[in-house]
């Protein structure tokens, strides 16, 4: 994976977003944890909504990223765990039953039962993403964690299925290969920040965490220590920069800026009396504004924002259960006054989180923007340790499924791919 050996296990997350891209390259560390030893980002400027609306500007974007994390971690990058986001994605709960062969549970009977739950019909133009193992049942017993070795004669799996567009999934597969790079697996984004930024507590308990980014909000419920829901909301930080260039009459890039420097999401806590320089559109000259109108501006779209997030977690049904309350993340959720507008929408604890559990530049990636980033390697690392077991234990592993995806000429490009990082790696 990587141009020199001593570096054979080193993972990369490649979390394209809708405001920019960001490469996180890592290795797993002796505890467990993951040591990150190169990062690179850069704007991005061929997403929308989290899907792909222009190929080659989304390719400049990922090579950007690449090349800075290549530079740091002195490495060559062939390979990512790319996140994928966006409204096409869908997710339903189903179940699937098998008998057990040798009256105890073999790693080919899990296999089996999770092949029959994610045998459901899925509509035309989706694809599989991950088939998530909630919890077994053996004959009449339930709410069992790891079957394997467990006496019975039937076994039952409840699993999350999540299905994406076809396309939005083939759209970056192209821009990852184009990149000549390799795409190891396709992640929903929301799982992977859930791996980057919640406690093994949080997920018994029960959590709901809203991922807020450029051009989507991701939701991901947890209870009893399974993912029981997910959910994207095509309302996020763009939106935000938007209201305030429509308000205020200001060019976008001056808006985003007066966001990230001046916004507060919640008016009570902005004072007037502090003034904001805003920039006008052509020659004119700049105006004063007070922080208050502003965040008057900024505050009705959170409260939109968390009152979709609120509906969606009443129709879930899981309301009442996420006694963890909300967890925050992603760069949109770094505003004053954020946490406390959603306590007071959502009446139950909330907090911003970070990363957690990694060294190295740790305090570089401990912020909210890299949660997905961060996320992607953490899962890539678990997968990388779980792939010698088969392929049972590698519920979002797609691949094996779709070998009639590969053309011929997909083929003749990956060998001559081949030919060129031998070039690479050998002059």
């Amino acid at each position: 994976m990587a141009g020199e050996s001593n570096v054979s296990n080193m993972v990369v997350g490649l979390d394209i977003g809708t405001s920019k891209v960001v490469a996180i390259v890592g290795q797993p560390a002796d505890d467990g944890g993951v040591e990150i030893v190169g990062i690179g980002s850069h704007p991005s400027r061929g997403m929308k909504k989290g899907v792909v609306i222009n190929i080659e500007s989304t390719v400049l974007s990922i090579q950007r990223a690449i090349e800075e994390a290549e530079l740091m971690a002195g490495c060559d990058i062939h390979s990512v765990y790319v996140g994928i986001a966006g409204s096409h994605i869908s997710s339903m709960n189903s179940d699937g039953v098998v008998a057990i062969k040798d009256r105890e549970v073999s790693p080919s009977d899990i296999e089996r039962v999770i092949d029959s739950a994610r045998a459901r019909a899925i509509s035309e133009g989706q694809r599989i993403l991950h088939v998530l193992p909630q919890e077994y049942a053996i004959d009449t017993q339930e709410g069992i964690r790891e079957p394997l070795g467990m006496s019975g004669v039937r076994l039952e799996a409840r699993v999350h299925l999540v299905t994406a567009a076809l396309n939005a999934v083939q759209n970056i597969e192209k821009c990852v290969h184009r990149c000549s790079l390799e795409v190891d697996d396709i992640i929903l984004e929301q799982l992977a920040s859930s791996h980057a930024v919640l406690t093994e507590d949080e997920r018994e308990l029960g959590v709901c965490m809203v991922d807020i980014g450029g051009g989507t909000t991701d939701i991901a419920v947890f209870t009893e220590g399974a993912i029981r829901h997910t959910a994207v909301i095509p309302i996020a930080g763009d939106q935000v920069t938007n209201d305030i260039a429509m308000a205020l009459r200001t060019p976008t890039q001056y808006a985003e800026d007066i966001k990230v420097k001046y916004a507060c999401a919640l008016t009570q806590m902005a004072s007037s009396d502090e003034t904001i320089k805003v920039p006008s559109v052509g020659d004119r000259p700049a105006r004063d504004l007070s922080r208050q109108s502003l965040a008057q501006v900024v505050e009705p779209r959170y409260e939109e924002l968390f009152t979709l997030v609120r509906e969606e977690l009443r129709r879930s049904g899981f309301e009442d259960l996420v006694a963890a309350g909300i967890v925050l993340t992603g760069g949109t959720s770094r505003m004053e006054g954020v946490v406390e507008l959603a306590e007071d929408i959502f009446h139950m604890p909330v907090r911003i989180a970070c990363p957690q559990n990694v060294r190295g530049l740790a305090d570089v990636v401990r912020n909210p923007i890299y949660s997905t980033g961060v996320g992607l390697l953490l899962y890539g690392i678990r997968h990388a340790r779980q792939a010698p077991q088969g392929p049972a234990r590698q519920p979002g592993d797609t691949s094996r499924k779709y070998p009639a995806e590969r053309t011929q000429s997909q083929d003749a490009l990956s060998a001559l791919e081949k030919v060129k990082r031998w070039f690479k790696g050998n002059f």
